[in-house]
């Protein structure tokens, strides 16, 4: 079994995933447009041209995401967070200020009593995220 994070975006999956294939060092590895799915003409014009679905690899691990279905209202990413388990402080530093760019940041990357190193923020599109380092190796 694979547990895999979907995140979906308003229009601002490709942006997002673009950013995201810099900040984690990934690769995407497929990106398919509304408009590339039949029955596209029925769709809104503004919105053919959204992600319906895009992977990114990193390493073994992946991230899924696509822009939300013109069908269905777009209500933000609420009570959860992509959580990184990272092999080192600097690594984990390097992560969460690349991710921190246009963002909020909610707990520093700082020390706690149970890591090394963790922090959490609101990347610019809106998607939460924690960055964990519990021992530097």
């Amino acid at each position: 079994m694979q547990l895999t994070s979907y995140l979906i975006f308003n229009g601002q999956a490709e942006a997002a995933f673009k950013f995201y294939e810099t900040c984690l060092r990934g690769k995407i590895t497929s990106m398919m447009r509304f408009g590339d799915a039949p029955g596209c003409e029925q769709m809104p014009e503004q919105t053919r041209d959204w992600l319906i679905h895009v992977r990114l690899e990193i390493g073994d691990q992946m991230l899924l995401a696509s822009d939300c279905s013109p069908s269905r209202p777009y209500d933000g990413i609420k009570g959860c967070s992509v959580s990184i388990q990272v092999d080192t402080m600097a690594e984990g530093e390097r992560i969460f200020n690349a991710l921190k760019e246009n963002g909020t940041v909610q707990m520093p990357y700082e020390k706690t009593f149970w890591a090394a190193r963790f922090g959490m923020l609101v990347d610019q599109f809106g998607v939460p995220w924690m960055v964990n380092c519990e021992k530097d190796r």
